[in-house]
């Protein structure tokens, strides 16, 4: 399955004409690519947007090309490029953690903006962690987003 989505990188980016490497790593859950180039912006694109879409087109083309044999679950591909996704998920932790200290002080919830269910992920499961906060996913589509709020008392 390696050489497969490595045959699938190698068309979508030559049909982007971008240069660069990736290295392809498999994990228990999947495959984890890190793609280094020196036009990392068009692959990430406006907050992630671009680099969601790769994703998305990575798997959908290898669950056509390799259906996943009854009984096994789908081995999914996680695309980093020049470590965006991995500072943004640093980022998104430490900021769950401020924004739940802001909600316990405050007693008030906190209603974020939309966000990419990896995003919102992170942030359930930070502020799950938390004492006197819960969150909740709240929308729908692309105006699907995050309130963080007190939890109710024990």
């Amino acid at each position: 399955m390696e050489q497969t989505v490595s045959d699938i990188l190698d068309n979508i980016l030559g049909l982007l004409l971008l240069e660069g490497s990736y290295d392809i790593e498999e994990t228990p859950d999947g495959f984890k690519v890190e793609i280094e180039t020196k036009d990392a912006g068009r692959l990430i694109g406006a907050r992630g947007e671009s680099l969601e879409g790769l994703q998305l087109l990575v798997n959908q083309i290898i669950s056509r090309k390799n259906p996943t044999p009854e009984g096994e679950e789908f081995k999914r591909v996680i695309i980093d490029v020049m470590d965006w996704r991995k500072q943004k998920e640093e980022d998104l932790t430490i900021q769950a953690k401020t924004w739940a200290d802001q909600v316990v002080e405050s007693g008030r919830e906190m209603e974020l903006e939309p966000m990419a269910p990896w995003q919102r992920r992170i942030i359930h499961m930070v502020v799950s962690e938390i004492n006197g906060v819960e969150s909740e996913s709240v929308g729908d589509g692309f105006e699907r987003h995050l309130l963080i709020k007190p939890a109710p008392a024990k």
